[in-house]
């Protein structure tokens, strides 16, 4: 089975990338890996705010 690291850029958008891979430039590992499926159900569950951090900033929120 392929195995998946959950990365997040400075706009703490995330995505999954190789975990056998360096992740991309401006994307940081965030500790967590495993299967596609389960990299994917983590992010439903830490990316709750799907707007970029900086309109989030902007907003005041």
């Amino acid at each position: 089975m392929e195995q998946y690291q959950v990365v997040r850029n400075d706009e703490d958008q995330y995505s999954i990338w190789f975990a056998d891979q360096t992740a991309p430039a401006g994307w940081q590992p965030t500790g967590f890996a495993g299967g596609k499926d389960e990299c994917l159900a983590h992010i439903d569950e830490v990316w709750t705010d799907m707007r970029p951090r900086s309109l989030r900033e902007f907003m005041g929120r």
